[in-house]
């Protein structure tokens, strides 16, 4: 598998600045600004989500087509969805979109990193994801593009995830409470910094530094994982940990009209500013010459002439 990111010095912090519930404006009129879209998201509180509902807004404040978010379980549900027309736009982590090879599948734009985050009890005696043998561990949701990731990380970790550890499949959200009760021992997740489902400062805790095991992903899988670096005190008081980075896609089936995909690149490069939620510190792709970089998913015919059309 091959897939290549945009180099570090291209990322971009943002900053959003508000909330899903204020934006999602679902205009019922879409006949003059064309057939309303339906975008698989994710979880309610996750980064996608939340940038899907930003995306909405920006649809609804500029005439776009209306971009009318779902909830989901994340990129594996959101694959299908495309896969089965219930949805003509996804979310997805590139690793999981690339792994699918569906032919129906086409890129918008590289819009996002992604942290791949590994979080314990301040007061565990976990230190490593090899500590976490015969641990009660939640690996993300059913449908998530995390739990797929969860496994290749624990296995490159020398830990079999079937055997060597015990996996739950939980919600964020789920998770953050089970965490927080002692129900699980460690949660495993892909999102943005600070995931609001980790944030209760009445349970302090630490991330694994997940820097020795990028090499080891990088060997097995290809160049989508990249090691990032997540700063100190990001969940109350903790060091500054290493993990992996995996860049997310805005995807759309093939059949988009190629107009509907060509004001949709518009969004991403007119109202980049306010793409990335509040809760977002992470590393961001919304710049022309990184929105392309899509890997061996293709960019959808009419997204790639808008790209022309503006950049050359």
């Amino acid at each position: 598998m091959s897939f290549a990111l945009g180099p570090v010095d291209r990322r971009t912090v943002l900053r959003g600045g508000c909330g899903l519930g204020a934006l999602i404006l679902l205009s019922a009129c879409g006949t003059e600004r064309g057939a309303p879209v339906r975008l698989a998201a994710g979880e309610s509180g996750g980064f996608f989500w939340e940038f899907a509902g930003l995306l909405a807004a920006a649809a609804d404040r500029s005439g776009a087509p209306p971009v009318r978010p779902r909830q989901s379980g994340g990129s594996a549900e959101n694959l299908d969805a495309l896969a089965d027309g219930s949805a003509e736009l996804a979310l997805s982590l590139s690793d999981t979109a690339v792994e699918r090879a569906d032919p129906r599948l086409t890129a918008l734009g590289c819009v996002y990193e992604n942290y791949f985050q590994v979080a314990v009890r301040a007061d565990a005696p976990i230190a490593t994801v090899a500590d976490l043998r015969g641990r009660v561990v939640s690996v993300g949701a059913p449908g998530s593009g995390a739990a797929g990731l969860s496994e290749r990380v624990l296995a490159a970790a020398g830990l079999a995830p079937d055997r060597d550890i015990r996996p739950v499949r939980q919600t964020m959200r789920d998770a953050g409470a089970a965490l927080a009760s002692g129900a699980v021992d460690a949660v495993m997740w892909a999102g943005g910094l600070p995931t609001p489902a980790f944030t209760d400062p009445r349970v302090p805790i630490a991330l694994l530094d997940l820097g020795g095991v990028v090499a080891a992903l990088r060997r097995r899988f290809g160049p989508a994982y990249e090691p990032v670096r997540i700063p100190a005190d990001i969940y109350g008081r903790h060091p500054a940990v290493t993990t992996v980075g995996v860049a997310n896609l805005l995807l759309a089936r093939r059949d988009v009209p190629d107009a509907t995909a060509a004001a949709i690149v518009d969004l991403l490069l007119d109202e980049s500013a306010h793409l990335v939620p509040a809760q977002a510190i992470g590393s961001q792709f919304l710049d022309a010459q990184s929105l392309i970089l899509t890997g061996s998913v293709p960019l959808h015919p009419g997204a790639a002439e808008e790209y022309r059309r503006r950049h050359g």
